[in-house]
């Protein structure tokens, strides 16, 4: 009876190791690939308020090795307050399919008239897996109008300069001339001085 028992036990135990092997790699084979979402274009770019223009996020979505995933869905949120913009769909939110190559583009992008930094979030999804990033952009007066501005701003401070003074060596001709600056020939008075006279008998 003891060995009977002891027989069972171990069959028992060595099934219960054999199920649990087979479900381990059963297991692992079944479970979804990791899902990775890549900044390719847009973080860090500067929109011009003033011309209503923006750089176009592109996202690129990847397994676990690294290799693109095409049909992924790719959601681009914007802010709903403060330095934000709209999609050319005129929302705050675009959904993307990504292509071939993993890529998604949030196309249309017009930044709204807030200056500011404003942060994308955007969401990929495919199979089950999801993945996140942030991209972060600035809308703001460009740079190169600033620059301009700050030329015109020296140009006209320069003209303003050069007027002065040229004013100031005009003014000073004048005064020069009114007080002799120009010389003038000196009068020499003439002095006449009187003769001796002679007087003589008549002839």
């Amino acid at each position: 009876m003891r060995a009977t028992a002891v027989v069972l036990f171990l069959m028992q135990a060595l099934s219960q190791a054999w199920t649990a092997r087979a479900q381990g790699p059963a297991q692992e084979a079944g479970s979804a690939p990791k899902l990775n979402l890549m900044i390719v274009d847009g973080d860090g770019a500067i929109n011009n308020i003033r011309q209503r223009t923006a750089r176009e996020p592109i996202v690129q979505v990847e397994d676990q090795n690294h290799k693109p995933v095409a049909g992924a869905v790719v959601v681009f949120l914007l802010p709903d307050h403060g330095a934000s913009g709209v999609f050319a769909n005129g929302s705050h939110t675009l959904t993307v399919v990504s292509d071939a190559q993993g890529r998604a583009v949030a196309k249309g992008l017009k930044p709204n008239n807030v200056q500011g930094q404003m942060q994308m979030h955007v969401t990929a999804s495919h199979n089950g897996q999801v993945a996140n990033a942030t991209i972060t952009q600035t809308n703001a007066i460009t740079a190169a109008a600033g620059a301009a501005a700050a030329g015109a701003g020296i140009s006209a401070k320069l003209i303003a300069v050069l007027v002065i003074a040229g004013a100031a060596a005009a003014g000073g001709a004048v005064a020069a001339t009114r007080s002799g600056g120009s010389s003038t020939p000196a009068v020499t008075p003439i002095t006449i001085t009187p003769g001796t006279g002679t007087v003589g008998a008549p002839h």
